[in-house]
């Protein structure tokens, strides 16, 4: 017997259904047998599926060790077993595991440790989810999820509002980056990542939490790889991403050339290699594919939750507005003749406007007998519709090029224009939602704790303040936006959307004139949200990681269950918790 650590993660939970449960682990070996032992004595065991990760890497840029020098395809291979006839509300422990020879014929037998699954819950359930974004390896993660799991116990679930690492199909961030903090690591409770405040450092562990409980993720910006190249790095690659409409066209020009053969595969390869794609983050999860786009938005039911899942996200691009800057508003001067280098300023992913396919299944959703019935209707996406944060300008909607010619017609200049009008999640998706009567929007990408709640009574939750923020844009602070008639509209400070941030109604933290801030934007205290179907409620946690012996304080509490009034909700809070410090 050899350690767990020749996995390269643990086993984690997927896709429950009412009998079903999805097993996941990897390792760096393909191996001669995997499967997953279950059941009160491990009794009875399940054959699981390998696959290989077509398209994980690492390069100079990796932060592992032996390091490499160009861009190289790293081996990484994926077990999945079905687990079935389970019954719901049992929990049953499991143990995976590996087989591989080793030296000729000798064998090695790798177990994992034993963890616990079941089924999908059943409706009338008591669940405490947790509310996670925008993890990237950043710094406070580890510390992040091991404080969830100090306050919060065992969870039943994690909806993950998007970006999960930096670059998606760079290896070492979901497995061993050699900081510690990977994603796997992090929330399995096998991080080992060293936090250094006011000259002390901590060693945080993270949480293990996704052996136990199903993750659902969605896609954010960090989930999406640009133009794939063998030689450019990840982060040029992650950052070149192209409109799939200009890649159509690319295509035409050169078919005759690249497929005289009229092969609809290769010519599908071909465009998705030339603009983005999310194959690493569909490899790596198993999710419902019960919409047009597959893995890449889906609706599931989770006790009495009814989950919508969109892929609302756009590529991120610097506001700078130099000569040398591919960005939001403006293309590079040396790029301006030349289309094939065009960044097409800050374009979208997949389109979520009345006219586009995921806005027509997201119709159909909102009418299913599954969404009217559930006690709570809640839909995850990455992208804000309402913050604080600087990433919610310019206006969520297709870049409006303004362009410029000198006298012999080549083109002097190349802005964009985002009109606040045609923003799609504002003029196109809130309303949906609303009138069909969800309750709860959760999303992230800002990296800070703010929320908002409608006139119709829909509450708007962005807590995504796990690993370091960019920052609030709130009185007097305010957010870059290039001068010229072009942007007037753009917000400078405050949500441009109009809703008012709630301050924290329990323990807000307080600004230097002593009054109650309705967020929380720091590098130093990091942020959770529980979601307890119990109670109806959704509750915002705290943690100063300067001082690691603080206690976590519970900041905020709203009721998401018409019926629920504020006086229950504060009686809900114990006295330790409502007479903490808000520093």
């Amino acid at each position: 017997m050899i350690s767990n650590s020749s996995l390269l993660t643990d086993p984690f939970l997927q896709f429950p259904t009412e009998t079903t449960v999805q097993v996941v682990w990897f390792t760096e070996f393909k191996g001669d047998k995997h499967q997953v032992v279950y059941g009160n004595n491990l009794d009875y065991s399940v054959d699981a599926v390998t696959t290989q990760l077509s398209r994980v890497r690492e390069d100079s840029q990796s932060n592992i060790t032996p390091t490499y020098l160009k861009t190289t395809k790293r081996e990484i291979w994926r077990h999945e077993a079905q687990i079935t006839g389970l019954t719901q509300g049992e929990r049953y422990p499991y143990q995976v595991i590996s087989i591989k020879d080793e030296n000729g014929n000798k064998q090695a037998t790798i177990k994992s440790d034993i963890f616990t699954l079941s089924a999908a819950p059943k409706a009338d359930t008591s669940l405490k989810i947790l509310l996670t974004s925008d993890h990237q390896l950043k710094p406070l993660v580890a510390a992040n999820l091991q404080k969830v799991v100090e306050t919060v116990g065992r969870i039943d679930g994690i909806f993950f509002a998007g970006d999960l690492v930096n670059i998606p199909d760079r290896a070492s961030e979901w497995f061993d980056d050699n900081k510690g903090g990977a994603f796997f690591p992090c929330l399995q409770g096998r991080a080992n990542y060293a936090l250094t405040k006011n000259n002390l450092t901590t060693i945080y562990h993270g949480g293990e939490l996704i052996q136990h409980a199903p993750l659902f993720p969605a896609i954010g910006n960090h989930e999406v790889m640009g133009r794939f190249s063998t030689e450019k790095t990840l982060n040029e690659q992650f950052e070149d991403a192209f409109p799939r409409l200009q890649a159509e066209k690319f295509y035409l020009e050169t078919a005759s050339k690249i497929n005289p053969n009229d092969d609809l595969n290769l010519k599908n390869k071909w465009i998705k290699d030339y603009s983005f794609n999310t194959d690493t983050y569909e490899e790596i999860f198993s999710l419902p594919q019960n919409s047009p786009g597959g893995k890449q938005y889906y609706a599931v039911t989770f006790g009495d939750i009814r989950l919508i899942v969109l892929y609302v996200t756009n590529i991120w691009r610097s506001p700078r507005v130099s000569p040398d800057e591919k960005g939001k508003y403006q293309e590079r001067k040396e790029d301006l003749n030349n289309p094939q280098n065009w960044g097409y300023g800050q374009l979208i992913f997949e389109p979520i406007n009345q006219e586009s396919i995921q806005y027509q299944w997201l119709t159909e959703e909102l009418e299913s007998e599954e969404f009217k019935k559930a006690k709570y209707k809640i839909v995850m996406f990455h992208h804000p519709p309402h913050s604080l944060g600087a990433n919610i300008v310019p206006p969520y909607t297709d870049p409006v090029p303004k362009i410029d010619f000198d006298s012999e017609g080549k083109i002097r200049s190349m802005n964009y224009n985002y009109p606040q009008e045609q923003d799609y999640i504002i003029r196109d998706l809130i309303p949906l939602l609303e009138s069909a009567g969800v309750q709860f929007v959760f999303y992230g990408h800002s990296h800070l704790w703010n929320r908002f709640v409608s006139p119709k009574g829909t509450h708007f939750l962005e807590s995504s303040n796990v690993g370091n923020s960019y920052g609030a844009f709130f009185g007097n602070k305010k957010r870059f936006i290039p001068e010229g008639e072009l942007h007037l509209n753009y917000g400078v400070t405050g949500n441009p959307n109009g809703l008012e941030p709630i301050v924290p109604n329990l323990a807000p933290l307080l600004d230097e004139n002593n009054q109650p801030l309705p967020y929380v934007a720091s590098n130093d205290i990091t942020v959770f949200s529980i979601l307890d179907t119990g109670l109806g409620t959704v509750s915002s946690y705290r943690f100063d990681s300067q001082n690691p012996q603080s206690p976590v304080i519970k900041f905020d509490e709203f009721a998401i269950e018409e019926g629920l009034t504020s006086s229950s909700i504060n009686s809900l809070d114990s006295p330790m918790e409502k007479s903490q410090s808000s520093n």
